[in-house]
């Protein structure tokens, strides 16, 4: 479980394909802290730490990508040097400063346009068909791992404000009309709409 409040911003430092592709992400997490095993959030995939390492001073973990995740997400456009939003596993007792995220990728989304709003940028993003019903004005949305509030709502499209702090500290700055964004829709709202299905 995480929150959407990203805590580094690292980068793809090597890719291998193997049965499936093994993906080495440099960080600024101290691999001492971390257990093989553990899930960390990447762009909004929750991926499983398969190996860690330092070299020098550049710390490093390694996660295995399947085929399947590669199709439904947008880690199949990683490529090295791409920016990947990173966030650790919540700890009980944690703060739970965005919302709850699982990391499992409702959807593929794509970045529509991008224009000023005085100190902040609004982001219009479409969205597939299938995901706009769970999406609400004032909502929360994940969007490459980033907990965001929803300003704005159509029939494919909504829209979102990012202040300076969020464009500096994660992946935001990098997007532009026409990236793809991986979207994972606010929990309680895809109970209520799966609910509602076998009414």
């Amino acid at each position: 479980m995480f929150t959407g409040i990203v805590t580094d911003v690292g980068h793809v430092r090597a890719l291998e394909k193997r049965g499936d592709w093994r993906v080495e992400i440099e960080t600024v997490y101290d691999p001492a802290t971390i257990d093989i095993g553990a899930s960390i959030i990447c762009s909004g995939a929750c991926l499983t730490v398969v190996a860690r390492g330092s070299a020098g001073n550049k710390h490093w973990f390694a996660v295995d990508v399947s085929e399947e995740t590669r199709r439904v997400t947008t880690l199949g456009e990683w490529a090295k040097g791409s920016l990947i939003n990173l966030e650790r596993s919540l700890k009980v007792g944690d703060e739970l400063g965005g919302h709850i995220v699982l990391g499992h990728v409702d959807g593929v989304g794509e970045v529509l346009s991008v224009t000023p709003e005085n100190d902040s940028l609004r982001y219009r993003f479409r969205a597939p068909k299938s995901l706009m019903a769970q999406i609400a004005p004032k909502g929360s949305i994940a969007v490459d791992g980033v907990s965001l509030t929803v300003n704005a709502v159509a029939d494919d499209w909504f829209e979102v404000n990012i202040i300076p702090h969020t464009r500096a500290v994660t992946s935001f700055g990098e997007l532009k009309p026409g990236s793809k964004i991986n979207l994972e829709v606010d929990v309680l709202a895809r109970y209520v709409a799966r609910a509602r299905e076998v009414q």
